[in-house]
């Protein structure tokens, strides 16, 4: 008989890309996959062959509504629905209060977390593991999820295997219709320099500098937010396809799924090109360390850099450092490093848009 196992990770869109390996062991050794996703990352898993069920936990409607008897109808609705599956375990991926409370409640026989969380996180399970060796965030986040994997004795532990849902023709449609302009003699090259962390963001003379460098061998793109697009007219100088605010989750993974290379900084972008499994990622990292959110595999397709500065990596949202010290990893690598590298990769490369 089938076991049936809940998979809580809501957000952001880089830790959900980075459980999707876990749920690929899980859905191999047997269980039937359900996974409590928020708004975030939705788009990836739902459909994902992985995930035999995704449940969509409304967090960002939530927040912005506040408390009303609608939401807590709604709240109540989903967790029915959670209990009438009687899962035989539950696992929290997650860490936070937000889980936990799922966690608490969803009823399955049995409940893992880690013995440490934020928000008292830990009371949500009932069994309680170590989590993996993670000195100077020497392990990838990937690992630190398989975890929960070895600790249930699972196989195939070691193995990371990325799926995606499958991209409909309607989304392929649009690409086309996005992608019209582009120059298909060169190979396309994907540039998404924002991400929501400010101190995530590599310095904007820096890409300036890049693009200047590399567009004569090679078709640019740019995508990001609506708010992104001051950022990438700077960066491009108009010049060039800007596609910020056009583009969903479905239509970013169809569009790196056609490019020869994607950069951006550690962000949700730069993971969903990692997760294709196609294109040659770079990920500029300032104050996260590249060991734990790299783009994971070939080292010489897959390319996490920062500039290897004392300080460096911080994890932090705020500089500690004062003075002239202060935020001084969003300067680096310097670009010329990261064009030796465009320029290797796109010497080497068999495009196809």
């Amino acid at each position: 008989m089938t076991k049936k196992i809940m998979l809580i990770r809501l957000s952001s869109l880089g830790d959900v890309i980075f459980n999707i390996p876990l749920a690929n062991v899980l859905k191999n050794n047997g269980y039937e996959v359900t996974w409590l996703v928020s708004e975030k990352g939705i788009d990836i898993v739902k459909d994902n062959p992985a995930v035999k069920n995704a449940i969509l936990i409304p967090i960002k409607k939530w927040k912005k509504d506040g408390f009303s008897i609608k939401n807590f109808i709604e709240f109540l609705s989903i967790l029915k629905r959670i209990r009438n599956e009687h899962f035989d375990i539950a696992i929290d991926t997650q860490m936070m209060f937000k889980s936990m409370i799922w966690m608490r409640l969803c009823g399955a026989k049995r409940k893992i977390c880690l013995k440490y969380g934020k928000e008292f996180s830990y009371l949500g399970g009932d069994e309680r593991i170590d989590p993996a060796p993670n000195p100077n965030f020497s392990t990838h986040a990937i690992f630190q999820h398989m975890q929960y994997a070895k600790y249930l004795g699972l196989e195939g532990t070691d193995e990371v295997k990325f799926t995606l849902p499958p991209t409909s023709e309607e989304t392929k449609a649009k690409v086309n219709i996005l992608l019209k302009k582009l120059d298909k003699s060169k190979p396309m090259v994907v540039i998404c320099p924002a991400t929501t962390w400010r101190l995530k963001h590599w310095n904007k003379d820096n890409w300036k500098q890049v693009v200047n460098a590399i567009k004569d061998k090679c078709s640019l793109v740019f995508t990001g937010t609506e708010g992104d697009k001051d950022l990438i007219s700077y960066i491009g100088g108009d010049n060039f396809i800007n596609l910020a605010g056009q583009t969903g989750i479905k239509d970013l993974i169809e569009i790196f799924s056609r490019a020869t290379l994607v950069m951006a900084p550690d962000s949700g972008s730069a993971h969903v090109a990692r997760a294709t499994e196609i294109p040659a990622v770079i990920s500029i990292f300032c104050c996260t360390p590249p060991t734990s959110y790299g783009p994971f595999g070939d080292d010489k397709k897959y390319f996490a850099i920062n500039g290897k500065l004392k300080c460096q990596p911080c994890h932090t949202r705020k500089c500690p450092l004062q003075g002239e010290d202060a935020e001084q990893c969003v300067n680096y690598p310097r670009p010329e490093e990261i064009i030796n590298i465009v320029n290797n990769i796109l010497q080497n490369s068999q495009h196809s848009v």
